[in-house]
């Protein structure tokens, strides 16, 4: 009962600490140096440091510890060639941020320094430089945003054309750029593929240009985050430099070693197949890259940034409201989905306390398989002669939000728009073959646009939907735009995706208290710029338990629990495991479940009741506490995570045995035989219960004693998990 009575209490406190900003003076925040001249720009723990040259150019000099940087005040360091805007030009050992061809076809930039001040945007103080060609009218400003209590700095840049005619053309504009201090350095990040996201991959990082990617305008393969450390850092603590850009659409990070140890790091749009015509008196602005710098470790960069994400990266609305428990009938019914079978599996959904349910992929006219009707966002009469108002009124009335499931930027042949308007595919040339089933509706075009603008709202105005599913199932490969003028045809998978968010953007002001989840063929579209606009994500079509321990694993070390989806379903793609398995499993994130009801016995029931009702009162914490990763499935065939209330230090600890060795045996010895906690007080004295038996008297220890000499591992067998509540006396 007592840690219930926490959590009650933390579902008030935790959005009003949300709500409280810290309010620094400029002079802590960004200092103006004159000998030399520059700035200082500090973090909670890190310092950026920059001057300029007496050759009017902005250099970098130093970023990382605020301890290191009294050393670089007393002696600069200089990186050879590397400007804080590295443009094409002069040195050529550099991997440049941006690239432009002038009217003359001069294809090498020379920026000098203009001028430097401190603004405030949205709330925050910004070193906002200028700088300009000499002698081409090009004005480049970068933008440096400090949001200090997260130790991250939001860097972009935007060019403008200056001159009166003639246009430039750009072939590369990246958002910005970091250097590191020489030293050998270890790098992770995330990899994968459709049905395997999120796999944490590392990897030295040695002389020369390491590459992470999307062409494909999605990100399946690898998210755009990033995590680099000394090689010879501590495993759990130590400098951390790690970053994330706020881009769906193709993107790349770029990490160029040099030989005397200095990385360079930089983020942006990937202008792969891709330029963009600058005409006179336009500006083109890069997204937001985002990075930082910790003493923390891996634990303190996940940290940072899942603050920064849950507390100003995700839509206000919503921002600080605990997920609810959703309900998909995808798995129970595929494309065949129809009145009556849905509220059957809605009256067994409300019975095991689901608070949302949601249709899937099969509602609308003729959607029949993947083949067809897609692109056509009018419901099916055939499949539900009343419409889909009656349906919802019942579900509401059974105390659920409705949801529905759209694939906006989608179509296929075998649908009323495309018939309508072949020309507003992408087109193909005649020798070349274009996908049968999914294709991409050029949404750079303003009447595309428009059509789904016009579509959507009247599905959202006609119906009380609460909740939108976005996804988005087809590879961008065929770009073609013969319509358009000659210059603008390359231009088109930059403006597709400001599209996309312009079409979000505007659903969410006429439809304000909307949910939104992020779906790309899974864990396809996971990045700061839909995060921006979606409150949630699907992580993986891969429900399997086991695949998911590893995947929620890698996502929680770049993103915030309470945009991870997890359901639960009948799938395994290995051995089959228990019911309790599989709710342990995805109660690490934003619980659901997308199993055909019909199907469950009365003891399934009871146990999804029994688990559904045990993590709403986790809940707050999971969704919104810190994360402590204490034991990788990477490492170990088992996994531990602790989650945790900033201010009470009470935690909620999911652990999971994927597999159970003889003690004793030569590989037994290598797996975690106790459980060590993090972030506790020392000198607190914590109850630590199994959840099942939260409302009995728990063990009592120290924190010091559970944080160093730690509890016996608290689950037994294969494919079983447990989850543990730490309440302080």
């Amino acid at each position: 009962m007592r840690f219930t009575k926490i959590i009650n209490i933390l579902c008030l406190v935790l959005p009003c600490l949300t709500a409280m900003g810290q309010h620094p003076k400029k002079q802590d925040v960004v200092v103006e140096l004159a000998n030399p001249k520059g700035w200082m720009i500090k973090t909670r723990s890190s310092v950026y440091q920059l001057y300029i040259t007496s050759a009017n150019a902005v250099k970098p000099v130093f970023y990382g510890s605020r301890e290191q940087a009294e050393n670089v005040v007393k002696n600069p360091l200089w990186f050879e060639g590397i400007d804080e805007v590295p443009v094409r030009g002069n040195y050529p050992f550099k991997t440049s941020a941006l690239e432009v061809i002038f009217d003359d076809n001069v294809r090498e930039a020379e920026l000098t320094y203009v001028k430097g001040e401190v603004v405030t945007i949205d709330g925050r103080y910004t070193l906002k430089i200028t700088q300009k060609d000499k002698y081409y009218p090009l004005e480049v400003t970068s933008y440096i945003r400090v949001l200090p209590e997260f130790d991250i700095l939001e860097k972009w840049v935007v060019a403008k054309n200056t001159g009166a005619r003639g246009n430039i053309k750009i072939e590369n504009m990246l958002s910005g750029s970091i250097v590191l201090p020489a030293d050998e350095y270890k790098l992770t990040h995330l990899a994968g593929k459709q049905m395997n996201e999120f796999q944490q991959q590392e990897t030295l990082l040695t002389p020369g240009l390491k590459i992470e990617q999307n062409k494909a305008f999605k990100a399946n393969f690898n998210p755009p985050w990033f995590m680099v450390r000394p090689q010879n850092a501590a495993k759990d603590t130590g400098p951390a430099w790690f970053g994330s850009l706020h881009y769906s659409g193709n993107w790349q990070l770029m990490f160029d070693k040099s030989i005397d140890g200095n990385v360079q790091i930089l983020g942006g749009i990937n202008f792969w197949d891709t330029s963009w015509q600058l005409k006179p008196g336009e500006t083109f602005e890069t997204p937001k890259f985002s990075v930082g710098y910790t003493n923390g470790g891996p634990d303190g960069a996940a940290q940072s940034l899942a603050d920064y994400i849950r507390k100003t990266i995700l839509p206000e609305k919503h921002r600080n409201e605990l997920r609810p428990v959703l309900y998909n009938s995808w798995e129970a019914t595929f494309y065949a989905v129809n009145e009556e079978q849905q509220l059957e599996l809605a009256k067994r959904a409300k019975d095991i306390g689901i608070e949302l349910f949601v249709i899937d992929d099969g509602w609308f006219k003729g959607r029949v398989s993947s083949t067809t009707g897609l692109g056509d966002w009018e419901v099916d009469k055939t499949k539900f002669p009343n419409g889909l108002g009656p349906l919802i009124k019942k579900i509401n009335d059974m105390g659920m939000d409705f949801g529905i499931w759209i694939e906006p930027e989608s179509a296929v042949p075998n649908s009323d728009v495309y018939r309508a308007h072949p020309d507003w595919m992408f087109d193909m040339p005649k020798n070349r073959k274009a996908a049968d089933t999914r294709r991409y509706l050029n949404l750079a075009k303003e009447e595309v646009y428009q059509y789904l603008l016009q579509k959507l709202t009247r599905l959202l105005q006609d119906h009380n939907i609460k909740f939108v599913k976005w996804d988005q199932n087809s590879y961008l490969s065929e770009t073609g735009w013969k319509d358009a003028p000659v210059d603008m045809q390359r231009e088109v998978r930059i403006r597709f995706i400001n599209n996309v968010y312009r079409l979000v953007d505007e659903l969410k002001k006429r439809f304000p208290n909307v949910w939104f989840e992020s779906c790309a063929s899974g864990g396809g579209r996971v990045d700061l710029g839909m995060l921006s606009r979606m409150d949630q994500a699907w992580v993986s079509d891969d429900t399997s338990p086991l695949d998911r321990i590893f995947m929620q694993y890698g996502y929680l070390g770049a993103l915030p629990a309470n945009t991870m989806v997890s359901w639960v379903t009948g799938n395994t793609f290995h051995q089959p495991t228990s019911f309790n398995f599989k709710f342990d499993v995805s109660m690490a994130g934003v619980l659901a479940v997308g199993d055909d009801l019909r199907k469950w016995t009365e003891a399934d029931k009871v146990v999804a009741a029994k688990k559904i009702a045990e993590y709403k009162v986790i809940r707050p914490l999971i969704q919104q506490g810190r994360v402590y990763r204490l034991v990788s499935p990477f490492e170990e065939n088992r996994c531990a995570l602790q989650y945790q209330d900033e201010k009470t230090t009470a935690s909620a600890i999911i652990c999971y045995n994927l597999a159970e060795y003889l003690q004793g045996s030569q590989y037994g010895s290598r797996a975690a035989t106790t459980l060590k906690l993090k972030g506790l007080k020392v000198d607190q004295m914590y109850s630590v219960q199994k959840i099942e038996e939260r409302d009995k008297e728990g063990v009592t220890y120290r924190g010091d004693y559970l944080m160093n000499i730690g509890i016996a591992w608290p689950v037994k067998g294969s494919n079983t998990g447990q989850v543990l509540l730490i309440s302080p006396k």
